[in-house]
């Protein structure tokens, strides 16, 4: 259980590159579908490379063509309908914004363990609370900077987002083997979600031309840091738990620290303003939480 909360932890550091670089891409000018859309096609041939090495591509393969709808419908989800809206919620406010917001995801892979066949840990659905309580204290001083039509988007976004992510990450973990690995199981959704990835590719061609250069850059960052180092954290974190819904919804909490990282980040490279004293309750709340939360799941 250490293990997997200190690989949580870790992915939530390097997911806090999503928010920070979707953001600089957005206030450089950036089209925030070319950035969803260039995260996956830069991850691939990465993963690729690096599951050829170790040999492990004919097991993903054949694992595919024995229900490939199943892995392109869950991947198109896990994957699609989690980056999508999270990218294009960046548009409508600051990183700490979209990285705060998006932590509803905690409470969403709660309340989605009924799905397969569990019980809601209900003591780790008290501390998810206590989080979210957190983040919204975070959040409380600058919402009114955002307009109102913009803060309801961009909220119905990353609910779409937060749902979709745990929700397609379990189904791939319930439908695949138990030899199939962390590294493969990521690759394999990667690939499956091509096709979701090209159609959407296709109308930001049409509609936005090419990206520049500078978002290419960007865009190769994000998929290593978040994409590929932190991705396989996180789902290697949830691998080591899968089969105890308590330790698995701890290690799903840890991406509140996501919030943390990612206001420093902001912070530093992008001149975000600094929390105000609610702001920094909110924190102290939010770590609160994550203790509780690994009290309860250990």
């Amino acid at each position: 259980m250490k293990k997997a909360l200190c690989y949580g932890l870790l992915a939530s550091l390097f997911f806090a590159f999503t928010f920070i670089f979707n953001r600089s891409m957005n206030l450089d000018g950036g089209y925030w579908l070319w950035s969803a859309v260039l995260r996956y096609i830069f991850m691939l041939p990465m993963l690729y490379v690096i599951v050829q090495r170790q040999k492990g591509m004919k097991t993903v393969i054949a694992e595919i063509k024995k229900q490939p709808v199943c892995w392109i419908f869950w991947s198109t989800v896990g994957f699609g309908l989690f980056y999508m809206p999270l990218s294009m919620a960046s548009v409508y406010g600051e990183s700490w914004f979209v990285a705060a917001t998006w932590q509803i995801t905690i409470v969403a892979g709660v309340l989605l363990t009924p799905l397969f066949g569990k019980r809601i840990p209900v003591k780790n659905l008290m501390c998810s609370t206590i989080i979210l309580i957190g983040i919204f204290l975070l959040q409380l001083s600058h919402v009114k900077d955002i307009k109102t039509e913009g803060l309801l988007t961009a909220l119905a976004l990353i609910i779409i987002a937060g749902f979709s992510y745990p929700l397609g990450n379990r189904k791939m973990l319930q439908h695949s083997p138990a030899e199939l690995t962390t590294l493969q199981r990521v690759f394999g959704m990667t690939l499956c979600s091509m096709p979701f990835w090209i159609v959407c590719g296709g109308y930001a061609l049409a509609t936005h031309g090419m990206p520049g250069r500078g978002q290419i850059v960007q865009s190769v960052v994000v998929a290593v840091f978040s994409g590929v180092i932190a991705t396989l954290l996180f789902f290697e974190a949830t691998n080591m738990v899968k089969n105890n819904p308590r330790q698995l919804a701890v290690i799903e909490a840890t991406q509140s620290g996501e919030v943390l990282f990612t206001l420093i980040g902001g912070i530093l490279f992008l001149g975000d303003a600094m929390p105000t004293a609610t702001g920094f309750v909110g924190i102290l709340i939010i770590v609160t939480g994550m203790i509780l939360n690994s009290f309860f799941g250990g």
